[in-house]
């Protein structure tokens, strides 16, 4: 089709023309973005902590003053190991979802030259491991040796396990094992887990990229206290962490036992993500109310030109024009109006992003989600514009004519 003709209308009717090419761009913007936002977060919800969340519940203490570790851990988890269906409970510092705790800067150097970042140190003991099920995929289990007191926050000098996503990061394509960390302290990593996610996946300083950065330290079972994980029967777990709660309580009335973090791994991770949920129903709201408007914009713009051309489309009908060509006549112009809203709308897309980035620490825009959205906002555009130009098609010649 001559687009000349087109061209020559919207030419006439440029504010109009131009409101409904930038109503098309802002929603292109809009979409690509929003569309990555929410594909970030839900690839952020399914991340794999590790853990088999439906057996592993969490049990938090805050304070016991004039308790040592030693009697604390010891009247606490004699407490849940006699729980029935209990099978196993140690002491770790947290778990995934969990209270925040741990995170340390690192170098792959005594000299710290050669930064690493900031990791989440898990300090587990023997029994701890055994109860989130950890194991390493490569290297070799801990030994009852390799379990050491805490010396300021960490033991001075110990074996560890790491991460497969942090062992790729801090030594790409090379074996992590034998490699050493400082963190105020020396590390060997002397085995490698699939995974196991940091407290706060996506709220680090490191963002989505260091949600699988954890280091698990051996530590001995009074080297810490007041924050304990259990394991039972996946069916049971529910039963078992009222009792446990109810155990602790009455164990050692003297602390206050966290509510909020004595939970199931399952419902801490519920309770985690629950903002991000909040966030992608709101987002989709926002893409649907957009896409709604710009729709309804297209349609009310079509059928105003094609009241306003009721003349022409009459004459044209009358020369031999058929419905066809008359709808494909609105289609057309409706295509270039929409090619030019997206074409501005993937400028203002990355341009947004850009924004986002420095004031929101969002990530990048990946360049899939421009064409994604385009073609979405493409495809509505042409469904909008269908109606009134099957409307125009519908116009017979002699009427169109008479009501010149």
């Amino acid at each position: 089709m001559d687009i000349k003709p087109i061209l020559s209308a919207l030419g006439r009717h440029r504010v109009a023309a131009a409101l409904i090419v930038l109503e098309i761009a802002l929603a292109c913007a809009v979409l690509c973005n929003a569309f990555f936002l929410i594909s970030s977060r839900l690839e952020l919800m399914r991340i794999d902590s590790g853990v088999q969340e439906s057996a592993v519940g969490t049990i938090t203490l805050n304070g016991c003053d004039g308790c040592s570790n030693a009697d604390l851990n010891a009247r606490v988890l004699g407490a849940l190991r006699a729980i029935p269906g209990v099978r196993a409970a140690g002491a770790a510092n947290s778990t995934p979802f969990g209270q925040r705790a741990g995170y340390m800067g690192a170098s792959l150097d005594q000299e710290d030259k050669q930064w690493a970042g900031v990791l989440h140190f898990y300090m587990a003991d023997a029994a701890a491991i055994e109860a989130l099920g950890l194991h390493p995929v490569q290297g070799n289990p801990f030994a009852a040796s390799d379990f050491q007191p805490i010396d300021n926050f960490v033991p001075s000098d110990a074996p560890v396990w790491v991460t497969r996503a942090l062992a790729e990061h801090l030594w790409p394509g090379e074996s992590p094992l034998g490699k050493e960390l400082w963190s105020g302290a020396h590390f060997r990593v002397t085995g490698v887990v699939d995974n196991f996610a940091v407290t706060d996946p996506g709220r680090s300083e490191e963002g989505v990229a260091g949600a699988q950065w954890s280091v698990i330290v051996p530590v001995r079972d009074d080297a810490q206290s007041g924050s304990y994980v259990l394991r039972a029967d996946p069916l049971d777990l529910p039963r078992v962490m009222q009792a446990a709660r109810q155990a602790v309580a009455r164990a050692v009335p003297e602390a206050v036992l966290d509510q909020q973090q004595s939970r199931t791994l399952s419902e801490l991770r519920e309770r985690y993500f629950r903002s991000d949920r909040a966030m992608a129903w709101l987002l989709v709201a926002v893409i649907a109310a957009m896409l709604l408007v710009t729709a309804l914009g297209i349609v009310g713009l079509a059928s105003f030109w094609v009241q306003q051309r009721t003349k022409q489309i009459g004459i044209r009908r009358a020369l031999g024009a058929t419905r066809r060509q008359i709808t494909a006549y609105f289609q057309t112009e409706n295509l270039l109006l929409t090619g030019a809203g997206i074409a501005l709308g993937m400028l203002l897309a990355y341009g947004g992003n850009q924004v986002l980035m420095h004031h929101f620490e969002i990530a990048r825009l990946p360049l899939p989600y421009l064409p994604f959205g385009a073609l979405a906002l493409l495809l509505l555009g042409q469904a909008a514009v269908i109606g009134p130009a099957l409307r125009a098609a519908a116009v017979p010649p002699i009427v169109a004519t008479r009501s010149a």
